[in-house]
């Protein structure tokens, strides 16, 4: 995509147009965005619930890149490179508890759960294992830097952008009320949906509310369009929120708990904010929700949604409600985000345009793209 396209998207939101028909369907467009848009930030990776206990470990392919996610010994999450540093075989294959050492299939050099390499069988010929040039405290495994907040595993792949808490400090201190411990909800408040659509269109979606009235009318016979309000952080985050959440009951008219020690805002708002570039969450007094994008190529995104709630005790009934009504909500969405991408295959479709009243978030993330293409482009010449 030519600089001047991408300066027609940073142009004042009644001018601009959005980003053009190659960043939805071109490989070589999704492979130029790797670095800008997500190896050079903090994106979010699985959540900390999926590693519930010491040893468990989940391998994942993270644009290309194979990692692996652990919780070691000392109850600390780590990420690695999912790569032996012998011969760069692949090290775990598939979810599993790992209690002794990660070991490699091929020549069976072990490692800690701290990435430490600690055994290198026959490495100095027959029954010698150890040779001295082979330094152990040299070749450990390549661990990505890695945050956790809101129950969710972030990894930074060029290990240089700034602290977690430093980029994302206005979005923490807004949401500091919902620093508190999350229980996830099991196996019945996590599911995965599949779309055939780029990431940046189940993004952009999410940011606004403009879509409520036609494509989610159950949810908009209590919470209107009108009940909805923007939320806009220039370069940082963008979203939107409402005025008239409403709790879900159970049959016998139970409710979830409230997290603690909430200011009044909090009665009846939500808020639903996406931490670029592929984490969408949205947080409610009585319960948390993560989705973490998973692009497979240009044309189809995986979704993986959790719930999290206040206390480790709620009900099964309840939380499988909430989960249905939330699916649905997702599901509804789909066709959204699909029919756009299908419709990014019409020759002279030029991005389009937003409404300067209701598009205002989702342009933030079309400018936040363009300029961190733009910027990763000057700093390669």
């Amino acid at each position: 995509m030519p600089d001047s396209d991408l300066q027609s998207v940073l142009r004042p939101i009644e001018e601009a147009t959005g980003l053009s028909n190659a960043h939805y369907v071109s490989d070589e467009m999704f492979d130029r965005e790797r670095d800008p848009l997500w190896y050079s930030t903090w994106a979010g990776l699985c959540t900390e619930a999926e590693l519930p206990e010491a040893g468990d470990t989940k391998p994942f392919d993270f644009l290309g890149v194979p990692l692996f996610a652990m919780r070691g010994r000392d109850g600390q999450v780590r990420v690695f490179q999912n790569i032996c540093r012998h011969r760069g075989m692949i090290l775990v294959k598939e979810p599993r508890k790992i209690e002794g050492a990660i070991r490699c299939p091929y020549h069976s050099w072990c490692y800690s759960h701290e990435g430490k390499l600690v055994a290198t069988p026959h490495v100095g010929g027959p029954g010698q294992n150890s040779h001295p040039g082979i330094k152990r405290d040299e070749l450990g495994l390549i661990e990505v830097r890695s945050h956790i907040w809101m129950g969710v595993v972030f990894v930074n792949l060029s290990g240089d952008a700034p602290e977690f808490a430093e980029l994302h400090s206005d979005l923490i201190a807004r949401w500091a009320e919902f620093d508190v411990p999350l229980f996830h909800g099991g196996a019945d408040s996590t599911f995965t949906l599949v779309c055939r659509t780029n990431w940046k269109l189940a993004v952009e979606n999410y940011c606004e509310s403009y879509h409520l009235p036609w494509v989610h009318p159950g949810l908009n016979t209590y919470s209107r369009l009108e009940d909805h309000y923007h939320i806009m952080e220039p370069g940082k985050f963008s979203g939107q929120g409402t005025e008239v959440y409403r709790q879900i009951e159970d049959d016998d008219g139970s409710k979830f708990p409230d997290f603690p020690n909430l200011s009044e805002k909090w009665n009846e708002a939500g808020e639903y904010i996406t931490v670029t570039p592929n984490v969408m969450l949205g947080v409610q007094r009585d319960h948390v929700f993560a989705i973490i994008l998973e692009p497979k190529g240009p044309r189809e995104t995986h979704e993986h949604i959790h719930l999290f709630y206040a206390s480790d005790d709620t009900s099964k009934s309840l939380r499988e409600k909430n989960s249905a009504q939330w699916k649905l909500v997702f599901i509804e969405d789909i066709d959204v985000v699909e029919g756009m991408q299908a419709a990014r295959g019409a020759r002279g479709f030029d991005g389009g345009r937003f409404s300067p009243a209701m598009d205002g978030p989702t342009h933030l993330f079309h400018r936040w793209v363009a300029s961190r293409l733009m910027e990763h482009s000057i700093a390669a010449e």
